[in-house]
């Protein structure tokens, strides 16, 4: 099987980052990305690597059949497809790496973006919906769903983005609805390279928000950036409460084809 040449070094570049940390594992999110406005272009495509770490992290499951997270390392390849001027199509293919060093595939995931029309500078909207089945070592519910709203303002010098995230599943006895809320802050450094913040939310149920104290809380230092042609977002968390992994390594490499 053929394979352009840029992905195949966008694969090495992602396999020899994650090499350089792979004493340190979490089994996080599949990704850990607050959306902005970016998207493929019609007809064009691309592929991102969504890498997550943690060094340390509970070791016994918290439900029967889940994968504990302590010494697991994911990573997911996304491959985007602009469909329109304003849509987008997404696939997740979800793998983990587990503390003996096995690679389990753990389910899928597609995605419809929609970012509306806007200028480059100023205020922005989007809304991205996914769904998809994921395994019971890594999901207590196989088939779920989320509606990410994605609110944004683009200036010179910084950028800002907001996600609410609304997400559920379709299993009968799952949980109930519930939401996230995660943002980004930019400086903008150079032409190529941007210095932030990113904080991710769990807000528990949908119709009764939980406190600061629970669910998880985290928040990144982050560079978005380009290594050799590809545009990189990588940083390191810290979890805010008893209920989050406290230290977290994560990194995503994208490259356009």
């Amino acid at each position: 099987m053929h394979y352009p040449m840029n992905l195949l070094k966008m694969a090495l570049l992602s396999v020899s980052l994650s090499l350089m940390v792979s004493n340190l594992a979490w089994a996080a999110s599949e990704e850990i990305q607050v959306y902005t406005d970016d998207k493929e272009d019609a007809g064009h495509s691309s592929v991102d690597f969504h890498n997550n770490y943690v060094t340390h992290s509970r070791s016994t499951p918290d439900y029967t059949g889940e994968q504990a997270p302590n010494g697991v390392y994911r990573m997911t390849p996304e491959f985007n497809f602009g469909l329109t001027d304003t849509l987008e199509l997404g696939l997740y293919l979800l793998t983990t790496r587990s503390s003996v060093g096995e690679w389990n595939s753990q389910g899928y995931k597609v995605r419809l973006k929609y970012i509306a029309p806007h200028e480059s500078e100023g205020f922005y909207w989007g809304l991205n919906f996914e769904t998809g089945k994921q395994n019971l070592a890594v999901s207590p519910t196989a088939y779920n769903s989320e509606l990410k709203t994605i609110l944004g303002w683009n200036s010179p010098k910084w950028n800002y983005a907001i996600n609410f995230n609304t997400g559920g599943s379709s299993n009968s006895g799952s949980e109930p609805v519930s939401e996230d809320i995660d943002f980004k802050i930019n400086y903008v450094y150079s032409d190529v390279t941007q210095l932030g913040i990113e904080s991710y939310n769990e807000m528990g149920p949908l119709r009764s928000f939980q406190g600061f104290s629970s669910n998880s809380k985290t928040l990144f230092a982050v560079i978005d950036t380009e290594i050799a042609g590809h545009e990189v977002n990588a940083g390191i968390g810290r979890g805010l409460n008893s209920n989050s992994d406290q230290w977290i390594i994560k990194f995503i490499v994208n490259s356009k084809f």
